[in-house]
C-alpha cells in the first residue's frame, strides 16, 4: 500500500467518523445551549438539569439515526476497506 492510498483511506475514514457523529453532537450542542439559556434566565445552577436532558436527547437521536450510521459505516467498509484487504 502506498502512502497516497494510506492517507486517502485515512481521510475517508475520518470523514465517515465526522458524518456519523454529527447528528449526536449537533443535538447535544442544541440541547446544551437551550438548557444553558434556561439556567441563565432562571438562575438555576443544577448540574443534573443539563446532564439528564442532554443524555436523553442524545439517546433519542442515536436511536433514530442508528440505521444511517450503520449504513454509512458498512458502505465505507465494503467500498473502501474490503478492496484494500483483498488487494484490488
Amino acid at each position: 500500500m502506498s502512502e497516497l492510498m494510506f492517507f486517502d483511506t485515512l481521510r475517508q475514514g475520518l470523514w465517515v467518523a465526522v458524518l456519523i457523529s454529527t447528528p449526536i453532537l449537533g443535538v447535544a450542542l442544541l440541547v446544551g445551549l437551550v438548557i444553558g439559556l434556561l439556567q441563565a434566565l432562571t438562575s438555576i445552577q443544577e448540574m443534573t438539569l443539563t446532564f439528564v436532558p442532554k443524555m436523553a436527547a442524545m439517546l433519542g437521536v442515536f436511536w433514530v439515526s442508528m440505521s444511517f450510521m450503520t449504513l454509512t459505516l458498512s458502505r465505507y467498509f465494503t467500498d473502501t476497506l474490503v478492496p484494500i484487504i483483498q488487494g484490488f
